[in-house]
């Protein structure tokens, strides 16, 4: 059984989360209980200026510095999610920014069971389709959106992928692995 529309969103799971395998696990199976499927998944480490780039809209703010600092300091990953209304889903999951409501109004959410401070806040989500399109490029600037919507999209949306656990990755069932010539036939995860 398949979904309806699919929608692409860019998940980042930050550093104070990434430094932990167990709470890390954790994001990546609430993500996947929650029937989002990963289309691709990055773990990186970005630079003072990367992460400066990347925050310029709230240059200027009172938490700017502090922001761009702990974004620069150490691993994360970064995710493109598909699903039915992933953007809107994917933000349901992390819930409110500022972490001390989280903990009161949405405990079970990501950020209401994990944040910190509202820079230490776990995880960000695009906010719009713009915004996602927007920052998919930045950190999969590879990704052809249009490819992957004309090839992919109906494997995705029929349910006809497998979830690589060492790639963080749902592959396409009978489509060839990228870079690696073979051919996945393992079991069908549904999306219902």
């Amino acid at each position: 059984m398949g979904c309806g529309r699919l929608q692409l969103t860019l998940a980042l799971i930050k550093p104070d989360i990434h430094g932990h395998p167990r709470l890390y696990r954790h994001l990546v199976d609430t993500v996947l209980q929650n029937r989002l499927l990963f289309v691709r998944s990055r773990v990186l480490r970005w630079s003072q200026k990367d992460s400066g780039h990347f925050y310029a809209e709230h240059e200027g703010r009172f938490f700017y510095n502090r922001l761009v600092g702990f974004m620069a300091s150490g691993q994360m990953s970064a995710h493109i999610l598909a699903g039915e209304h992933a953007i809107r889903r994917w933000r349901e999951l992390m819930g409110p920014t500022k972490t001390f409501r989280a903990q009161f109004t949405h405990r079970n959410s990501i950020r209401g069971q994990f944040g910190l401070t509202d820079t230490r806040n776990c995880t960000h989500g695009a906010d719009s389709e713009d915004s996602a399109r927007r920052e998919i490029a930045i950190f999969f600037p590879e990704f052809d959106a249009k490819t992957w919507w004309k090839e992919h999209s109906e494997f995705f949306k029929e349910g006809m992928v497998h979830f690589d656990e060492e790639r963080v990755e749902h592959i396409p069932v009978g489509k060839v692995h990228f870079g690696e010539g073979s051919v996945d036939q393992k079991p069908v995860d549904k999306i219902s």
